[in-house]
């Protein structure tokens, strides 16, 4: 089975890869196992700096995929990372389809604004954009 788990450095993401990783132990056949962490895009548009925040941008997916990166490592399980730019849900389903994967796993929410403390706005945009099960993890 081929999973995309979106993580963003929280720990309700933590929990999400936690629990992935006792499905792992406790199936026969290991997933395929996709990191994502979505990095938002900038605001405006300055010239010449277009590098500068690809570098950015990588620099801070990879600290926000550490916690992940090390719980999976530990573990034993085999994964591949990927950081992105963009809007959550938009790119969680990009992912989706081009990796061909047939399930989600995510934290319920992360380290986003207090208004959406239920049901990210994340999670709630891939609920409404992908085509195949999400599980939500708080």
């Amino acid at each position: 089975m081929k999973i995309l788990l979106p993580v963003d450095g929280s720990d309700t993401s933590s929990r999400a890869v936690q629990y992935v990783i006792k499905q792992a132990q406790n199936s026969k056949v290991a997933p395929e196992l996709h990191l994502l962490n979505v990095q938002h895009a900038l605001p405006g548009t300055i010239k010449g700096v277009a590098d500068q925040a690809k570098q950015y941008h990588h620099d801070e997916g990879i600290k926000a995929l550490a916690a992940a990166r090390r719980l999976l490592d530990d573990a034993g399980v085999k994964y591949a990372y990927h950081i992105s730019v963009g809007e959550v849900g938009e790119v969680v389903a990009h992912f989706v389809n081009e990796l061909k994967c047939e399930q989600v796993v995510m934290g319920t929410r992360g380290m986003s604004s207090m208004a959406n403390m239920v049901l990210g706005s994340g999670a709630n945009k891939v609920l409404h954009l992908v085509n195949v099960p999400v599980l939500l993890v708080k």
